[in-house]
């Protein structure tokens, strides 16, 4: 019997399934290289990062670091969030100025102030879903979507009892003003590739 399949037994014997639990089994899998692993609702969710998507994050992230240290800007980094086993490796974070890891040495969600997702056509519905709502749960202040494939973006902010009422949408092309957020800069969109 492997250590996974031990594991699995174990959470079906009524022993409590837990996010490290799942993490520890995944860090033992071979995963591919070049794939984002994350857990949303308790499903692992394995995507193939794909140039466009990596263009995009990384526009995003310089465009970030024009104002914010390397220390509060992150991509693929675990966080947990709120609901039943949520371990996120979001595209791209900013954390608070002062943020601090919890006792098991992660970054904690209450000092995520911003997301950034982009969409790949295997897992859009969770962006677009149980994680947008789980990221308004948490409070998370700024939520960006963006599709590539359709071409557009979509910005969430005021988080409140659990969902996002601000909701723009926008073409590529169409900066998105977080001037008056708690980011507090303008993103460039028009070099946001397509598809």
């Amino acid at each position: 019997m492997t250590v996974l399949e031990d594991r699995i037994e174990m959470a079906e014997s009524g022993d409590e399934l837990t996010l490290d639990m799942m993490f520890e089994w995944l860090e033992k899998m071979p995963i591919p290289e070049g794939y984002k692993t994350e857990i949303v609702g308790g499903n692992i969710f394995m995507t193939p990062q794909r140039d466009t998507r990596w263009d995009i994050i990384a526009d995003i992230y310089d465009q970030l670091r024009v104002k914010y240290p390397r220390k509060r800007v992150k991509s693929d980094v675990r966080i947990d969030y709120p609901g039943h086993l949520n371990g996120f490796a979001s595209d791209v974070t900013l954390l608070a100025e002062g943020a601090t890891r919890n006792g098991k040495g992660q970054w904690r969600c209450e000092d995520v102030e911003f997301i950034a997702e982009v969409i790949s056509r295997k897992t859009a519905g969770n962006d677009y879903g149980p994680k947008k709502d789980t990221y308004a749960a948490a409070g998370v202040p700024v939520y960006l979507i963006v599709d590539p494939y359709t071409g557009e973006w979509h910005l969430h902010t005021l988080p409140k009892d659990g969902k996002y009422h601000g909701n723009a949408r926008f073409d590529f092309g169409v900066e998105i003003d977080l001037v008056k957020t708690v980011v507090g800069l303008v993103l460039k969109t028009d070099e946001f590739p397509r598809g």
